[in-house]
C-alpha cells in the first residue's frame, strides 16, 4: 500500500488509543501506517502541553497541505527539478530521502510533504513509484483496519440495552472501565453497579485482554446471579475478550460509543473517586490488590447523597431502599 494521508477519523482513533495507553507500534498496525509515519504525526501535532489531540492535528494537517500545494508550484514550474525527482522515485527512493539528499547537496529541493501533495494533486500517475509496503503486512483475511471494523460491528451498542437499565429501578446493571498507572502497561479495572454505586475492582499487573477477562470472571463469580444482568463497557482493547466474559459471567455486555464517556457516567464518576486513592501518575507497579480492596471497601461504605445518605454496600448487599 502506498502513501495515504491520515484521515480525521484515524486521528480521533489515535488520540483515543494513546489515552488508554496503547503503544505506537500497535496503533500504527491498526491504521495501516509505518511506525515512523505515526511517530511523525504524533510529534508534530502535539499541543502546548505536549498532548496529541485529533482536532489540532487535523487543523495543522490542513494548513500544511495548503502550504504544500503552494510549494508544489516549484515542481510545476521547474521542469529540471521535476525530472530529477521522478528519476529518484523510479529508483525506489522515498520522497523524504529525495528531499533530504538534495537539500544536503545544496541542490533545489522540495520537502516530502510537498512532493506527496504534488503527486496526489497534480501527478497521480507517479503513485506507482511510491514504495510499497512489504508482503509481510498483507493478511489473508483483511487488514487490521477491516478486522477492527468487523469487531466493532459485532458489538452490542448502548442504545440496544433494555429500557430498564436507563430507569435505574433494578439492581444488576453494571458499567466497566479501566484506569491506567504511570507505566501504562498496568491498570485497575473497575465495575460499578448503576443503582447502588457498589463497585468491584481488580489490579492488573499486565493490562491485557486475557488478564482482564480472567480477573473479571473471578470477581463476578462472588456476585449473586440475580445481581448481574448487564454491563456496559468502554471501547478499550483490554475488553476485546468480552464474548468470553459474557459466557462465563452470564451478563449481556453492551458498549458505549467511542469518545462518549458520559454514556458510562456511573463508572466515570466512580473512577474519579478512586483517583483520590491512586492519583494520575501513580506507578501501579507499587500498588497491590490489597491496596485496591482497601480503597474499594472504603468507597462502598461511603454514604452517598443520591442514596439518601445510605452507602452502596447497604443498598446492594443489604437491600435497603434509599
Amino acid at each position: 500500500m502506498g502513501y495515504t494521508h491520515i484521515t480525521k477519523e484515524q486521528r480521533y482513533k489515535i488520540q483515543s488509543w494513546l489515552e488508554i495507553g496503547m503503544t505506537q507500534k500497535d496503533i500504527a498496525e491498526r491504521i495501516g501506517k509505518e511506525d515512523s509515519s505515526l511517530s511523525r504525526e504524533i510529534n508534530r501535532n502535539k499541543n502546548a502541553a505536549g498532548k496529541y489531540t485529533a482536532g489540532l492535528a487535523d487543523k495543522k494537517s490542513r494548513s500544511r497541505r495548503m502550504e504544500g500545494k503552494r510549494q508544489s508550484r516549484k515542481l510545476i514550474k521547474n521542469k529540471k527539478l521535476r525530472r530529477a525527482v521522478l528519476t529518484q522515485l523510479k529508483k525506489k527512493k522515498s520522497p523524504e530521502q529525495i528531499g533530504g539528499k538534495r537539500k544536503r547537496d545544496g541542490k533545489p529541493y522540495v520537502v516530502h510533504e510537498t512532493l506527496y501533495s504534488y503527486i496526489y494533486d497534480y501527478a497521480p500517475n507517479w503513485k506507482q513509484y511510491l514504495r510499497q509496503k512489504k508482503g509481510k503486512y498483507r493478511r489473508r483475511h483483511g487488514t487490521k483496519q477491516r478486522e477492527y471494523a468487523r469487531e466493532q460491528a459485532k458489538k452490542r451498542r448502548i442504545d440496544e440495552r433494555p429500557s430498564v437499565v436507563e430507569l435505574r429501578t433494578e439492581i444488576g446493571h453494571w458499567e466497566g472501565d479501566t484506569i491506567r498507572g504511570k507505566e501504562k502497561t498496568t491498570a485497575i479495572t473497575t465495575h460499578v453497579e448503576r443503582v447502588s454505586g457498589y463497585a468491584i475492582a481488580d489490579k492488573l499487573d499486565h493490562a491485557t485482554a486475557e488478564n482482564l477477562k480472567q480477573k473479571t470472571v473471578r470477581s463476578f463469580a462472588r456476585i449473586p446471579e440475580e445481581k448481574k444482568k448487564t454491563e456496559t463497557l468502554d471501547n478499550g482493547l483490554e475488553f476485546s475478550e468480552y464474548e468470553l466474559m459474557e459466557r462465563e459471567t452470564g451478563m449481556t455486555i453492551y458498549f458505549a460509543y467511542p469518545y462518549h464517556s458520559w454514556e458510562r457516567g456511573s463508572n466515570e464518576n466512580f473512577n474519579g473517586l478512586l483517583r483520590q486513592y491512586f492519583p494520575k501518575g501513580t506507578p501501579f507497579a507499587t500498588v497491590t490488590q490489597k491496596d485496591v480492596d482497601r480503597a474499594i471497601r472504603e468507597l462502598n461504605h461511603r454514604p452517598r447523597k443520591r442514596l439518601n445518605y445510605l452507602t452502596p454496600y447497604e443498598v446492594f448487599v443489604k437491600g435497603m431502599v434509599p
